[in-house]
C-alpha cells in the first residue's frame, strides 16, 4: 500500500520520574528528557506509517533533526505528531512536533525508510558471523 502525504501519527505520555533528564543520565535535572521526547516522536511517526504497511513490512528510523525548545516538568502530560511531507520510494520524511499543556516543547524532522522486517532482521542477525 502506498504511504501518502500528509498522513499522521501520534503518541502521548506523562512525564513521570524516570523520564527525566537526570534519571537517564542526559542531564542533571528532573525536567522530561530529550531522548524520550525523540521516542515519543519516533512513536508518533511509526503510528503514521503502519496502517499503511504491507504484509511482513516495517520501517526504521535513519536521521533526526530536532530541536527540544522548552522543558517539561514531571507530572504533565505531553504530546506528539508525526506528519508525512515527502515519500521517495522507500524513504519517508515526516515533520514531527512535541508539545505539553503550555505549548510546543520541540519539533523537526525525522526520516525513515521502510523494510522488509524478516530481510532486515537475518541481515542484522548475520553481523554476529
Amino acid at each position: 500500500m502506498e504511504i501518502p502525504v500528509g498522513a499522521k501519527g501520534r503518541a502521548e505520555m506523562t512525564v513521570t520520574p524516570d523520564k527525566t533528564a537526570a534519571a537517564i543520565g542526559s542531564g542533571s535535572v528532573e525536567v522530561f528528557a530529550t531522548p524520550w521526547m525523540i521516542a515519543m516522536m519516533e512513536l508518533s511517526a511509526c503510528n503514521a506509517l503502519a496502517p499503511y504497511y504491507d504484509e511482513g513490512q516495517s520501517s526504521v528510523g535513519t536521521k533526526l533533526n530536532v530541536s527540544h525548545d522548552a522543558a517539561t516538568p514531571v507530572g504533565m502530560q505531553v504530546c506528539a505528531e508525526a506528519e508525512v511531507i515527502e515519500v521517495d520510494r522507500r524513504r519517508i520524511v515526516l515533520k514531527v512536533t512535541a508539545w505539553d499543556g503550555q505549548g510546543v516543547i520541540g519539533q523537526g524532522t525525522h526520516e525513515r525508510f521502510l523494510i522488509n522486517a524478516e530481510k532486515f532482521l537475518a541481515k542484522t542477525e548475520a553481523k554476529k558471523g
